[in-house]
């Protein structure tokens, strides 16, 4: 038993990235299961179109999109470039921006598609509830496999938006999943430790005898 202790507490860097890397994957593979659909359902289908669709890559990874923020080129790049203003996706021209005056005003482009990403993101860090469960399963890793992902995410949005996140209901959500995913989780991986590590004394029968059971009557489980 020792030994298998020692093994487990063993540092192994292959297994520490694989199971970043799917945390990090099944996370954006959670969101990009819930945004289309929601988005396709409620968001301004106009604004949408003109942000690239439901299905743009950037509703995952560009934290504007969550914020509320316009994410095309505006009336002030156009008129930079002495040309008249467009929608940009992929880098490529779809057409005419959408409500030019909202985006000289600097205004939101459609504040429902915000509001439908971070409830989107809040789904996906319940679904990281599990994931952890699964693949870290010891309560004092998963802490700093959670703090990895948003860190991670905070790399890549602020890499494919060319910008650092100011958003403060940007910084809200992304903390109060990640608060939520930590509390729970570690919780229920304390649990799992605590029913697989000890047993009960042979004189516990029924759930009714748990109740009034001190902790010092557990005995710790012999493999």
């Amino acid at each position: 038993m020792a030994k298998q202790n020692s093994s487990n507490s063993t540092w192994d860097p292959i297994l520490l990235i694989s199971q970043i890397v799917s945390i990090q994957t099944l996370h954006y593979l959670a969101l990009s299961i819930f945004i289309p659909p929601l988005l396709s359902f409620f968001a301004e289908p106009l604004s949408l179109e003109y942000a690239g669709g439901a299905s743009n890559v950037g509703m995952v990874m560009d934290w504007r999109e969550m914020a509320g923020r316009p994410t095309i080129r505006g009336i002030h790049d156009s008129e930079k470039w002495g040309s008249q203003s467009w929608a940009w996706s992929g880098g490529k021209i779809v057409g005419f921006t959408w409500r030019e005056e909202q985006l000289k005003a600097g205004a939101p482009v459609d504040p429902i598609r915000g509001w439908i990403i971070a409830f989107c993101w809040l789904l996906a860090c319940s679904a990281d509830i599990y994931y952890l469960y699964i693949l870290v399963r010891r309560p004092r890793m998963i802490l700093d496999f959670a703090l990895t992902l948003v860190f991670n995410h905070l790399v890549l949005t602020t890499y494919y938006s060319a910008s650092v996140p100011t958003s403060l209901f940007f910084w809200v959500v992304v903390g109060a999943g990640a608060a939520m995913t930590v509390i729970i989780t570690e919780q229920l991986c304390v649990k799992r430790e605590m029913n697989e590590g000890l047993t009960l004394p042979a004189h516990v029968q029924a759930e009714e005898d748990m109740e009034d059971m001190e902790m010092g009557e557990l005995l710790p489980r012999r493999d």
